[in-house]
């Protein structure tokens, strides 16, 4: 296991990861300084906990209105269909 150190606004926080994810792990990380930061220029100073928690929230938000591709049952049979169309065409 890694420890990785991710700064946020300013501030580094350890991490921890599987050896070879430090990478992503970092990526990651900027992502949410970036997002911190954004908070921040919108609403100003915020004590740490405060914006940790604000970050939380919105990040949350985010994710939870994302829009997902629904699969509907008529979606998944014409797949099926289609990869035993292929099968039989390949074997």
């Amino acid at each position: 296991m890694s420890v990785v150190s991710i700064p946020i606004v300013n501030k580094n926080y350890p991490m921890g990861c599987e050896d070879g994810q430090e990478p992503r792990l970092i990526e990651l990380g900027k992502m949410v300084d970036a997002r911190a930061r954004e908070i921040l220029d919108r609403i100003g100073p915020l004590p740490e906990n405060s914006l940790l928690a604000t970050l939380c929230i919105v990040l949350a938000d985010e994710i939870n209105n994302r829009v997902t591709p629904s699969v509907t049952d008529a979606d998944m049979k014409e797949i099926l269909a289609r990869i035993r169309e292929i099968k039989h065409k390949i074997g």
